[in-house]
C-alpha cells in the first residue's frame, strides 16, 4: 500500500493532475456506514484512474458550538488516520473546524472545494450530511452547487443493523454500556486500544496473573470492566487474553483508567512493547473486592470465562 498524502487543511492541498474523488464527513469510528461512502469514492477513482481521498474535520463541531458538553469521540485523529489509510485512500485532508470555517455559507462551500482541489470530479457523502453556516446545506444544495462546477455528487443511504441505523452515537452508547460485541458488529472490525506496555505495581505477577498494562483514555470510554481480548504486536501471531479496564479500585483507586491484559498463553511481550488490544466480549463490570485474595479468586474465574469464550468461538 502506497503512503497516504496528508494535508492539514483545504488551503494546503497539492495533488497530481488526476480526477479526485472526495468522501466528506466526520467519520468518527469509521464504521460500516462510513465505509460505504468512502469505498464508493475509492471504487470510482480506481475506475477512472483518479485519486480517492477523504476530507474530515477536527475537532468535532460540538466543541465549537457546545464547548461545555462536546461530543466524546471514539477515535483520536491519529487512530482515525491509520484506520482510513488501511481502507486504501490516496490522500487525506484534515480540516480545522474553526469558527471561521463554520461561518462559510453552504452556497460557497463547493466553490471552496473546487479551488482547493482543482481536479475534483466527484464528492461522496451520507444522505443525511449537512454543511455550511447553520447547517443549512443538505444533499440537494450540494447537488445544485456541485452542478455549477461540473462535479458529481454521490450520496449513500444509511445502513441499518437489526432495524436501527448504524451511527457513531449508537456505537458510543454501546461502548458505554459494555456491549463491545454489538459495537464491533457496527464498526465492521474489532474495537481496539493501542499503547506501549508500561511497568505497573506488578501485583498481578505476585498473585499468579501477570499483566501487560497500558494507560489508555479515549474520549468516549468503554464501560469499566473485564473483557475477552486479543493482543497483537508487530508480526507476532495474535494472543488471546482477558483484560480489565478501569480504575483498579481494589488496589489503588487510580485517577486515570488502565487497561491490564492477562495473556492466556505464554508470550515474549514485555515492557516497552507496542501492542494493539482487540476487544471482543464483555464479561463483567469492574468491581471492588474486600481483599487481594478475593480479587485473585475472581481473576481466576474471569480467566476461565475468557477461555470458555475462545473455545466457543473456535468451535464456530
Amino acid at each position: 500500500m502506497s503512503a497516504v498524502l496528508q494535508f492539514d487543511s483545504l488551503a494546503h492541498v497539492a495533488l497530481p493532475a488526476r480526477p479526485a474523488h472526495l468522501a466528506i464527513g466526520m467519520f468518527d469510528g469509521v464504521h460500516l456506514g462510513h465505509k460505504s461512502v468512502i469505498e464508493s469514492a475509492i471504487h470510482s477513482a480506481r475506475r477512472s484512474g483518479g485519486l480517492a481521498g477523504v476530507l474530515t474535520f477536527w475537532p468535532h463541531p460540538s466543541a465549537l458550538f457546545r464547548p461545555a458538553n462536546p461530543t466524546r469521540l471514539i477515535m483520536s485523529p491519529t487512530v482515525k488516520r491509520a484506520v482510513l489509510g488501511r481502507l486504501g485512500i490516496d490522500f487525506l485532508i484534515e480540516q480545522d473546524f474553526s469558527r471561521e470555517f463554520a461561518s462559510i455559507e453552504a452556497a460557497d462551500f463547493v466553490a471552496l472545494l473546487k479551488r482547493s482541489v482543482p481536479h475534483l470530479a466527484a464528492v461522496y457523502v451520507g444522505e443525511n450530511w449537512r454543511f455550511g453556516r447553520g447547517r443549512t446545506g443538505d444533499v440537494s444544495v450540494l447537488i445544485e452547487e456541485a452542478h455549477r462546477h461540473g462535479i458529481e455528487v454521490f450520496s449513500a443511504p444509511r445502513l441499518n443493523h437489526n432495524g436501527a441505523p448504524i451511527s457513531s452515537s449508537r456505537i458510543r452508547e454501546l461502548l458505554a454500556a459494555g456491549a463491545v460485541a454489538e459495537a464491533d458488529a457496527l464498526l465492521g472490525y474489532s474495537y481496539f486500544a493501542e499503547g506501549v506496555v508500561e511497568s505497573g505495581r506488578r501485583l498481578g505477577r505476585t498473585i499468579g496473573f501477570p499483566t501487560l498494562n497500558i494507560a489508555w483514555e479515549p474520549e468516549a470510554r468503554p464501560a469499566y470492566g473485564v473483557y475477552a481480548v486479543e493482543v497483537l504486536s508487530g508480526q507476532q501471531p495474535p494472543v488471546s487474553g482477558v483484560a480489565n479496564y478501569g480504575l483498579r479500585p481494589t488496589v489503588e483507586q487510580s485517577t486515570r483508567p488502565w487497561l491490564e491484559v492477562h495473556l492466556l498463553k505464554n508470550s515474549p511481550l514485555t515492557y516497552g512493547d507496542p501492542i494493539t488490544v482487540n476487544w471482543l466480549r464483555f464479561l463483567r463490570p469492574e468491581a471492588r473486592f474486600n481483599s487481594v485474595e478475593e480479587l485473585r479468586l475472581q481473576i481466576g474465574r474471569d480467566r476461565e470465562s475468557a477461555l470458555k469464550f475462545f473455545r466457543e468461538e473456535g468451535a464456530k
